[in-house]
């Protein structure tokens, strides 16, 4: 079943590119955006993350912890980071665990690569919340950050 709006978010523990844990009820008290894109240096995903990067004071002006999230190693997203200059933390959903509780994860994806997360956002409220879940089926896709940017709001 899907990720529902109003349901308590999926807690999990990943890394970032610094090799440190970042635990998802531990950012109770922050609003937190997860942003889930199948894999770094492909198109749509840079296009993606350098949007949110350009942009990223909207959303510390929504006190918004921005976090992106894919199954790439936390050693390819560190280059993927650093080469595009992202200003918010990546994490690496390695084993897929996020991934699969958000529900945003292919089962098969282009040329055969299974497991690959699916372009997707999350917004989660101070209390740990989901306020906003978007989960593209199409790769291409791009989310609604408009829609996200009035969810942040409502909730501020």
């Amino acid at each position: 079943m899907a990720i529902q709006v109003g349901q308590p978010a999926p807690d999990f523990t990943l890394r970032d590119t610094e090799k440190n844990t970042v635990t998802l009820s531990e950012q109770r008290g922050k609003n937190v955006l997860l942003l889930f894109f199948p894999l770094a240096f492909t198109s749509t995903c840079t296009k993606e993350l350098c949007m949110m990067r350009d942009n990223i004071a909207a959303y510390v002006g929504l006190e918004a912890q921005v976090y992106g999230i894919s199954v790439d190693s936390l050693f390819s997203l560190k280059k993927f980071k650093e080469e595009q200059r992202l200003n918010f933390p990546l994490l690496s959903d390695f084993n897929k665990v996020a991934s699969t509780a958000y529900q945003a994860i292919y089962d098969h994806w282009y040329n055969d690569m299974d497991g690959v997360s699916k372009r997707s956002a999350f917004v989660i409220d101070r209390e740990g919340i989901v306020r906003y879940a978007e989960v593209l089926e199409n790769a291409s896709e791009i989310p609604d950050f408009n829609a996200i940017q009035r969810c942040l709001k409502e909730i501020n």
